[in-house]
């Protein structure tokens, strides 16, 4: 769970926040800091038991003097009616909705070579349409009238994303789709950002990917400059700041939180080969061969 939130007690007092994915990983982390700001947090997923014992635990975590509540909504983003329920559910229960995070979202490690129709279109429909649904209808029924704020959770997709192209490529849709609603949603002020997380450690996320979790996490560490992976906790105090008035003028931007992960090295390893056609004649290939079978320097 959250450490003690750096911003200031009361912060969010009397807002509305829907977490989708908020039960588990990084959805659990933002929700907590969320109510500990005073927040009125509904959390959503799919499995109504993983949200029942999700709400329990939060629960234990405010103070009474602490006005925040937290509920949950079972929903499945891919369906539209659902994601209409759930932004109705709220409506009715709270009478507003100020604050979205898009952080429901699925993906599976394959070769995309691998990756069956059914696959690809999953993760897509998951990550990429079930973050323009939610956006879309919390838009239309609330915050066209009366503002809010819009954090999408994406990825550190910029080098591609070899070994889960589904998501590298639905979620570079979404980095797309917040720049878009940030300019269409403007005159109705509101604002949409989004948080590209590093490599992200919660045990949630370590049994989603089964054996292969451990192997995943322990070989991210060496291409981190951090060298130590990240926990939840450091996105949900960014996602806090874009949902704080200290972010009012900030919009359409995304925020990389991965200690510089993006800027170093991929761990995805080319093996060596001589698969390509050959480079054009002429006298800088033959310059090049030369340079590559000069013996190396003694220095």
């Amino acid at each position: 769970m959250a450490a003690t939130s750096v911003f200031r007690p009361g912060l969010f007092n009397h807002k509305v926040a829907i977490v989708t994915g908020g039960g588990t990983g990084i959805g659990k982390a933002i929700s907590a800091e969320l109510l500990e700001l005073g927040c009125n947090v509904v959390i959503s997923s799919r499995k109504a038991e993983k949200l029942k014992t999700a709400v329990e635990e939060l629960k234990t975590k405010v103070s009474p003097s602490n006005p925040a509540t937290v509920t949950s909504v079972t929903c499945n983003i891919r369906s539209e009616d659902e994601v209409k329920t759930l932004v109705s559910e709220v409506l009715k229960q709270y009478g507003r909705i100020d604050f979205l995070v898009n952080n429901g979202g699925g993906q599976f490690t394959s070769a995309t070579e691998n990756i069956s129709s059914k696959g690809w279109r999953a993760v897509i429909d998951t990550n990429l349409n079930g973050t323009f649904q939610c956006c879309k209808e919390v838009y239309t029924a609330w915050m066209k009238q009366h503002g809010g704020v819009i954090v999408n959770i994406i990825a550190d997709m910029w080098k591609g994303f070899p070994g889960m192209a589904h998501t590298g490529a639905a979620r570079a849709g979404v980095d797309n789709l917040t720049k878009s609603l940030s300019i269409e949603w403007a005159s109705s002020g509101v604002r949409v950002n989004a948080v590209a997380p590093g490599t992200i450690f919660s045990k949630t996320a370590m049994e989603n990917y089964k054996d292969i979790g451990p192997v995943l996490f322990k070989r991210s560490i060496p291409f981190i400059p951090a060298k130590r992976l990240g926990l939840p906790e450091e996105i949900s105090s960014a996602v806090c700041f874009l949902l704080s008035p200290g972010a009012s003028y900030i919009s359409g931007a995304t925020l990389r939180v991965d200690a510089g992960q993006s800027l170093y090295h991929s761990v995805w390893e080319i093996p060596d080969h001589s698969a390509w056609p050959e480079a054009p004649e002429g006298e800088n290939l033959q310059a090049v061969k030369e340079l590559l079978d000069t013996p190396k320097s003694k220095l």
